[in-house]
């Protein structure tokens, strides 16, 4: 299901009030988001936590509200704050938008020491706790657009201590820390700045249009006297959010097997696309295998070697699965 994540909560506790609803302890969640950003979470149940390693790789679209005047160590308003306030006044559309262009594009960006992200073994959250400043290799990432909202307008957002919001809207590879975004530019613009608000609003084919809000779940589980709801009940509250194992991964390229691959399939044996005409190429690492009839049966792992598919993930049709 697509969550519209709250703020002030994080997404192990999203996973945890899904657990309650669905009355299952499978629950588990594709691309962390911060405690006060909000949108878009996607969170794979019963079966389906086993698609969520082919989901974390997709891009993301989100709106970020930057804020102008100072920067912080952790590079959003939680932190405290690298320096004396400097002016924004002088910030104009034209100035702001020419440098947010010099940010489009493939670039190296160094993850911001207040992350969950691991060098030796550590969190790197941890360390900056510990007054520990850990060298950083810069991560490859991409970012494909970024533009001021509503233009004008948005710098007439002037905040009492001095500082001024600017919202701008960000699609990019998966990875890219917006907080470090944020910094960075402004860095660039010589005045300062840190993430101030965060709302994903797509993961992927995911869009925020198709989130749920968990008050809902739960509001639905209440309506249906208390009771946990499951994706194959006859009671269609809860089916309403769930997407089928099939729509969590659209975005890959699928074949539909005959009756015989399903068997070989089911095996842990490939099986040859030499004759399917899918045109497939080294860039498709990863295919969904379907029944006739659409339904999921698994993730196999393209090798253009020899022109096969060999089983990665195998979601039996009753419900049971197996790594391979």
């Amino acid at each position: 299901m697509i969550v519209d994540k709250p703020s002030g909560i994080t997404s192990h506790d999203v996973v945890s009030r899904v657990r309650r609803v669905t009355g299952t302890r499978r629950v588990g969640h594709a691309g962390t988001l911060d405690p006060f950003a909000t949108g878009v979470l996607v969170v794979c149940v019963g079966r389906a936590t086993r698609l969520a390693q082919f989901l974390v790789g997709l891009d993301k679209e989100y709106v970020a509200n930057i804020r102008f005047g100072f920067a912080t160590d952790t590079q959003d308003f939680t932190g405290k704050p690298n320096g004396a306030l400097i002016s924004s006044n002088e910030l104009g559309r034209g100035r702001i938008e020419d440098v947010l262009k010099e940010f489009v594009g493939p670039q190296d960006q160094v993850p911001p020491m207040y992350s969950a992200k691991k060098i030796d073994g550590q969190r790197l959250y941890r360390a900056a706790r510990a007054g520990l400043e850990i060298e950083r290799k810069p991560s490859a990432i991409e970012v494909y657009s970024i533009a001021m909202v509503d233009g004008e307008k948005s710098l007439e957002h002037l905040n009492p201590d001095g500082t001024r919001d600017v919202a701008v809207t960000i699609r990019c590879s998966s990875g890219t820390y917006i907080r470090t975004l944020a910094h960075d530019i402004g860095a660039r613009l010589g005045v300062g700045a840190h993430l101030a608000g965060l709302r994903r609003t797509a993961v992927g084919q995911f869009r925020i249009e198709m989130a749920v809000k968990l008050d809902d779940l739960e509001a639905g589980m209440v309506e249906n006297g208390g009771s946990p709801g499951y994706a194959n009940s006859e009671s269609d509250w809860l089916p309403k959010a769930m997407l089928t194992p099939a729509a969590l991964v659209s975005h890959l390229p699928a074949i539909q097997l005959k009756e015989d691959e399903v068997a070989s399939v089911r095996n842990g044996r490939e099986v040859s696309i030499r004759n399917s005409g899918m045109g497939l190429t080294e860039n498709d690492m990863f295919v969904g295998l379907v029944y006739p009839g659409g339904k999921l049966i698994g993730i196999g792992e393209y090798r253009a070697g020899n022109d096969t598919i060999a089983p990665r993930v195998v979601i039996d049709a009753a419900g049971q699965e197996a790594d391979k």
